[in-house]
């Protein structure tokens, strides 16, 4: 369960991933900046492109969106960096065959064979189109105003299971990594999650309306 507790941070499934060409890896270049390839980087614009539209399947429960919120270590912004853990991805130090990105988002209720899918759609789709990678974000996120966040084009994961479907059905390249069946019926499974949860009556509905109103 990814937020089984409130008020402490919930259990995620950082997914660390990296492309090889027989023994070498694809995402280092000696010669790159911060010793990253032009293929990493790529990748990591597919990754920040359609981390909207994936979320749904990184995500899939009501659940996962009480984690996802801030002022906790899950991320909420959409936006990388090397050094900062408020962002979504995040890329470690080690370089060599080490060269890895870090997809912070997933949670452990997350199917592995659908999750991996979308991630490894998204980040070659960037490679393919040579997706915008925009630049670093080393500072804290969460303490930027939102003009800033604006200004450095970061856009924040959906803030509910309901708004990721939304994205999911908007992006076709996730759609067509999960396929048209398997997309359907997730998505069908997916709203009827959604419209039980939105007709039940919390403890805190009550403890918070039902004397007042």
């Amino acid at each position: 369960m990814p937020k089984p507790i409130f008020g402490q941070n919930g259990s995620g499934m950082h997914t660390h991933q990296s492309l090889f060409r027989k023994d070498v890896n694809a995402f280092h270049d000696p010669k790159g900046q911060w010793e990253l390839s032009e293929v990493a980087l790529a990748y990591i614009g597919g990754l920040l492109e359609h981390a909207r539209g994936f979320c749904a399947v990184t995500n899939l429960l009501v659940n996962s969106y009480k984690r996802l919120v801030p002022g906790y270590e899950a991320p909420v912004n959409v936006a990388w960096s090397m050094r900062n853990r408020s962002p979504l991805i995040r890329v470690p130090e080690r370089r060599g065959t080490g060269t890895r990105v870090e997809l912070r988002s997933p949670d452990p209720a997350a199917n592995p064979y659908l999750a991996l899918s979308v991630m490894l759609a998204a980040g070659l789709d960037g490679v393919a189109t040579k997706a915008d990678w925009r630049e670093p974000v080393n500072e804290n996120i969460w303490e930027m105003s939102f003009r800033e966040r604006r200004r450095l084009r970061i856009d924040d994961l959906p803030h509910d299971l309901n708004e990721a479907l939304d994205e999911l059905e908007k992006d076709d390249v996730m759609k067509v990594a999960l396929g048209e069946h398997v997309t359907r019926h997730f998505i069908e499974a997916k709203r009827q999650e959604w419209r039980d949860y939105i007709t039940q009556v919390s403890a805190w509905e009550l403890d918070s309306y039902l004397a007042k109103y």
